[in-house]
């Protein structure tokens, strides 16, 4: 299953659109263009193992540079374009990256990167000119069309966002397959699981730098559906792009649906949505009043998972089931769940603990660093990792996660998990965006603030911070409300909603 097989079906058939701009980039183009550029890679000297970073905005082009590493036995690194040059330097060389490709709407920072002293051998720009780097089109027009007989399958190999230290490098084992076949047990869960095939028009509207924009873009791609890219999310274009382009599937995170939902009811009432069949959602636990406002509004067609950048493992939930169990992320579809204490020992049905998942081997490493990869593991089982959440399973299976770890604020010797206090906080009337964190508190150890950035044409005041508290306490048990609130003008989220939680606490310690 991969796109070769519609280009010689349906070659002039859509594979992906820039929404933004109208851009095609059809089945045909792909596989002609993919397979070109595997030759050049080849000719540069990569062979299967070697890494592909990517350096670019959402383009269509990022599509035929992971095909071609696809289709090599090749690793592909796409690289967060808002780093540092210093960061996606690092990020180039400590993957290894025998070929660096860019575009030319990242020209100051590729020129910076080379310059600094990046180690790929081959360096190609597309899109235009850029100094210290080949031209991409005319590599490819220099290259043979004719497909090689071995095509071994590669895979992602993608960073952690690095909220502690210098992002990580997550590196699984390349798949024993050629390309046409099944190797990422991804492809052939999207079919089954989502009923992605080639009538299916998705919408990505996250940067394809991280994992699931990148993976769900290819496997939708292996089972000949259309990807609909947007360059960035907007709530309102979204909506646009969902009713024009007849979307059937879409992928979001929780910040993109309290973002749809804070648009005036009329805004909303305006746009179509009705060729919408399955609305995915992951990257984040998702409040329960977020979701049930989505299902009232677009019906019982959300579906959840839980899986990460390692790939260690995958839960998942439908609306109808989630209905029955508001707050869980589903069974394990992939791996096998188990629950742990502090030190290893597995936790009673319902307890909360570390979130582990068992597969046949060991999933994932972490390159270059043994030590982080072992902290992901079991101390008695390496094939059992985690991701650092912690949650609790029930009587029939279904995780609920709490929080991360890492963020758990304990005060007073009792655990208190910021993610529920936000999840009360998501949908408040003066609420556009919400973090939550542990501050020193000399008495507790620790205390809890919320980082409130109003909605616009709210006024701050003391009397606001009260009804903020009163609220939360009119929810939940009165310890985990909020000791103080901090009115601010933005939070730290990355380009997927995820909020840095090192960032806010970095602004809290310098305020």
């Amino acid at each position: 299953m991969y796109p070769g097989k519609y280009a010689a079906e349906t070659p002039e058939k859509v594979a992906a659109l820039l929404a933004d701009t109208g851009e095609e980039l059809t089945y045909g183009d792909l596989e002609d263009r993919s397979v070109r550029l595997a030759h050049v890679f080849h000719d540069a000297g990569l062979r299967p193992g070697d890494v592909v970073a990517l350096l670019t905005e959402n383009n269509l082009r990022a599509f035929e540079v992971y095909w071609a590493a696809m289709r090599s036995g090749l690793y592909v690194t796409a690289v967060n374009h808002n780093l540092a040059p210093d960061e996606v330097t690092y990020i180039a060389n400590d993957s290894g990256a025998a070929a660096l490709v860019v575009s030319q709407a990242k020209a100051e920072l590729a020129t910076a990167v080379d310059r600094a002293g990046v180690g790929a051998r081959l360096k190609l720009a597309f899109g235009g000119p850029v100094e210290g780097y080949a031209s991409y089109e005319d590599a490819l027009a220099q290259a043979s069309a004719e497909p090689f007989d071995d095509q071994p399958q590669g895979a992602p190999m993608l960073y952690s966002s690095g909220t502690t230290g210098r992002p990580k490098g997550v590196r699984p084992p390349l798949p024993p397959v050629q390309v046409d076949q099944i190797g990422d047990p991804l492809v052939g869960l999207v079919g089954q699981a989502f009923g992605i095939g080639p009538d299916t028009r998705y919408l990505t509207p996250a940067p394809l730098y991280h994992a699931a924009p990148l993976r769900w873009s290819g496997a939708v791609m292996a089972h000949g559906g259309t990807v609909v890219m947007l360059r960035k999310y907007d709530s309102e274009a979204a909506l646009q792009v969902i009713q024009d382009q007849r979307i059937t599937h879409g992928q979001f995170v929780p910040t993109m649906f309290v973002r749809m939902l804070q648009l005036p009811e009329n805004v909303r009432a305006g746009y179509d949505v009705a060729s919408l069949r399955v609305a995915v959602h992951a990257a984040a636990p998702c409040p329960v009043d977020v979701k049930q406002a989505m299902i009232d509004w677009w019906g019982p067609i959300l579906v959840e998972y839980y899986a990460g950048t390692e790939g260690n493992g995958m839960t998942m939930i439908d609306s109808r089931t989630w209905l029955s169990k508001p707050g869980s992320v589903g069974r394990a579809v992939v791996g096998t769940l188990h629950i742990c204490d502090d030190e290893g020992k597995e936790a009673a049905t319902g307890e909360v603990g570390t979130v582990f998942v068992e597969r046949e081997t060991t999933p994932f490493l972490y390159h270059n660093d043994p030590e982080k990869t072992r902290e992901a593991q079991h101390p008695e089982h390496a094939n059992w990792t985690t991701l650092g959440d912690i949650g609790y399973v029930d009587e029939e299976g279904f995780l609920f996660l709490t929080d991360r770890k890492s963020f758990t604020i304990i005060s007073g010797g009792v655990n208190i998990y910021p993610q529920e206090i936000e999840n009360v906080l998501a949908l408040h009337p003066a609420i556009l965006d919400v973090g939550v964190i542990g501050v020193p508190d000399p008495e507790m150890g620790e205390s809890v603030k919320a980082f409130v950035q109003p909605r616009p044409g709210v006024e701050t005041s003391p009397e606001l911070e009260q009804e903020i508290i009163a609220f939360v306490k009119s929810k939940i048990a009165h310890f985990k409300a909020p000791r103080s609130v901090q009115f601010v003008d933005d939070l730290p989220r990355t380009e997927t909603g995820k909020l840095v939680k090192g960032d806010l606490k970095k602004k809290y310690v310098t305020a």
